[in-house]
């Protein structure tokens, strides 16, 4: 085996890379931050709460959240059907973390701009 392909094999096994890929695209984070904030949160409040996301990439992001572990559904026998979102427990101990990633980026943003118009 090439060393090029011994790399790549690896980069595809990675527990940490596989891991923050299915949360950390463009809008998991952001999903999992505004369920922190409400608790519990119904689909349009969600979508109202992120105007930029389409309802197929939102409920994409929920159903790879949920699948993942980290957000709870529960939908209740009502007419109209109701279905709300909250984080499970392994959802809540990520939190923290994003949270401090998100101060991170605050502090360091003007700088991350000045460096991508250089």
């Amino acid at each position: 085996m090439r060393k090029k392909d011994e790399a790549n094999a690896l980069i595809e096994i990675c527990p940490v890379r596989n891991v923050i890929a299915r949360f950390g695209n463009k809008w998991g984070l952001l999903v999992l931050l505004i369920i922190s904030e409400e608790r519990t949160i119904r689909f349009n409040s969600l979508s109202k709460a992120i105007p930029d996301i389409s309802p197929k990439v939102l409920s994409t992001t929920l159903r790879t959240l949920e699948t993942d572990g980290f957000v709870h559904r529960e939908q209740f026998a009502e007419i109209p059907p109701r279905v709300e979102y909250s984080l499970t427990e392994m959802g809540q101990s990520v939190i923290p973390i994003i949270k401090t990633l998100t101060a991170w980026a605050e502090e360091h943003k003007a700088q991350i701009i000045e460096n991508r118009n250089n």
